[in-house]
């Protein structure tokens, strides 16, 4: 419930405050007294409008405005606060937004409860306080998916029930489906590389390649048949100073060996030596074994060039392969292998097969949770079609057809169906779109129809109508006025509005007028408490001061305080 409205420079009032009660309130006056700037200002308050629309409403001369709104906190607005994580106050929410201009330029900063929030987070709030209607409101009819949620929220729990599984499930389906589609696209990119790759492949495999160390291998016996000859004269001439001597020298093993009986002599006299001894006699037959292996080696050493061409052109062809991939031999493996199994039978099939049967399996999910979703709306459709024809017909629309039609549409996280009101005022015009055929006075009369439909479904969220009772006759008015007053016993509602009869049936009744100070226009707004105030009210609204129109006057407040 809106408690409390102040303002500050806001259009043709320099400083106003305003204290609202439950129940149907209605603000009257003449054409241009500034009826619409309170209700203007609790849309710009909330975030409606085009960002910067402020410039409109700030007061001529004035450099700086105010718009703040005090609301009782509901279930719904507690449960918002804490998802926000922002501190609620013992009774109340307070929202403020202040204009500021400088250097040419108008700013704008939302409080709420004194902590500032975004445009976003206020938009967010919007629909937990207020409901605002316009007459003649094709445009909001004409937005895409409004139909559809007018008639979810009628459909309250049982719809929302439905709704939030057909969400998940399109969710899963979407991943599902994205998945499927990338791995197409790998697919189809692949195959469409797959001749290159087999080819890359089928010369791969053609090398042979097993070891990651094969050219390296391959260099060092390459190195030794090349250079076997040079080998052939180090061995001998090794093997000949160690077995042989050089150069009238006698050989190495026998010098040792002389070397060796000597200590074998010197340690008989002094037996410390005889660790030297031992030394020595492993240092000889260390020689002994080395000139054994370099025997060994010798013999090993061949000349072989037919050999020998074989590893060059095994080492060339390995070396090529480096070079025409970019890639190292251990690496040309790896590519072989990740090569065999990319291309082997089956390859990707098997992983696109089994994320399509995940698809497919999270499509039928989704359109089962659909098909439940359809069918509580199907549901709801009815409800409201009947509700819609029993608030229609006392407003001079007894011939009336309305109709809510759902066609299935491409799925989305809001389910699969479009939704429609079908419209036709007079008998024999088929049924057409509400927005295409109603007239401003039937459109008028359906809002509110509709509104007072929707009364169940959120019953915490004030109802503000401006002048939605335009263009209507006398007794529809007075249908009206019923409505608007069945709908204030379980919200708070209110209305501006030109017409007596819907005047007299307020609660509380705000008059809204001009004045002229000192050459400056101002809008003033009194609260009408007493009956004489209200007759007269009634009377001007009426058509004038005649008698006949303040008896008349007193008789819609004499009805309606009976």
């Amino acid at each position: 419930m809106l408690t409390g409205l102040r303002l500050e420079n806001i259009a043709l009032i320099e400083r106003l405050e305003l204290d609202f009660e439950a129940g149907f309130t209605v603000l009257t006056g003449e054409t241009g007294a500034g009826k619409s700037i309170l209700l203007d200002a609790l849309d710009a308050l909330l975030g409606g409008g085009q960002p910067g629309g402020g410039s409109r409403l700030l007061r001529p001369g004035c450099r700086q405005a105010r718009i703040e709104a005090s609301f009782v906190l509901t279930p719904p607005l507690l449960a918002w606060l804490a998802e926000q994580e922002l501190d609620a106050d013992e009774s109340e929410l307070l929202l403020s937004r202040d204009w500021r201009l400088g250097d040419d330029r108008l700013s704008s900063r939302h409080r709420l409860n004194g902590v500032a929030v975004n445009r976003a987070q206020v938009q967010e709030l919007r629909p937990l306080l207020l409901d605002l209607t316009v007459q003649g409101q094709t445009q909001q009819l004409a937005r895409p998916g409004q139909q559809r949620r007018w008639l979810d929220r009628f459909g309250a729990e049982a719809v929302q029930r439905a709704l939030e599984p057909a969400a998940s499930a399109w969710r899963a389906w979407r991943a599902a489906a994205a998945a499927l589609e990338q791995a197409r696209c790998h697919w189809q990119q692949r195959e469409h590389e797959r001749a290159q790759q087999e080819q890359q492949l089928a010369e791969l495999e053609a090398s042979g390649l097993e070891d990651p160390q094969e050219r390296q291998r391959l260099q060092q016996e390459q190195d030794r048949l090349a250079h076997g000859v040079r080998l052939q004269e180090g061995v001998m001439t090794l093997l000949g100073r160690l077995q042989e001597g050089a150069e009238a020298a006698p050989p190495v093993l026998d010098h040792l060996a002389a070397c060796d009986q000597e200590l074998q002599l010197m340690g008989a006299l002094d037996g410390s030596l005889e660790p030297l001894r031992e030394r020595l006699a492993g240092a000889l037959a260390d020689l002994q074994e080395l000139s054994r292996e370099l025997d060994r080696y010798g013999g090993s050493l061949e000349s072989d060039p037919e050999r020998l061409e074989q590893l060059q052109q095994r080492i060339a062809e390995l070396r090529g392969l480096e070079r025409r991939h970019g890639l190292e031999l251990a690496e040309l493996i790896q590519l072989r292998d990740r090569l065999r199994e990319a291309l082997a039978p089956g390859g990707g099939a098997a992983e696109l097969e089994r994320l399509a049967a995940a698809e497919a399996s999270a499509r039928t999910h989704r359109d089962q949770a659909n098909a439940a979703l359809s069918a509580a709306r199907a549901a709801a459709a009815e409800a409201l079609q009947d509700q819609l024809m029993e608030a229609l017909r006392p407003m001079g629309l007894a011939q009336v057809r309305f109709a809510v039609a759902l066609q299935p549409c491409e799925p989305g996280e809001e389910g699969a169906d479009a939704v429609q009101f079908l419209f036709s005022a007079n008998p024999g015009q088929p049924l057409a779109p509400l927005a295409e055929v109603a007239s401003g006075g039937e459109m008028s009369r359906f809002l509110l129809a509709l509104k007072t439909c929707l009364a169940a479904a959120d019953p915490h969220v004030t109802l503000l109508f401006d002048e939605i009772d335009a263009g209507v006759s006398g007794r529809v008015s007075g249908a009206m006025a019923a409505l608007l007053q069945r709908l204030a016993r379980q919200r708070q509602v209110f209305c501006v509005t030109h017409q007596p009869l819907v005047a007299a049936a307020a609660d509380h009744h705000f008059r809204v007028s001009k004045q002229v100070l000192d050459g400056h226009t101002h809008t003033r707004v009194s609260h009408l408490r007493d009956t004489g105030e209200r007759r007269s009210e009634l009377a001007e609204l009426a058509g004038g001061d005649a008698e006949a129109v303040h008896s008349y006057a007193a008789s819609l407040l004499a009805r309606q305080s009976s």
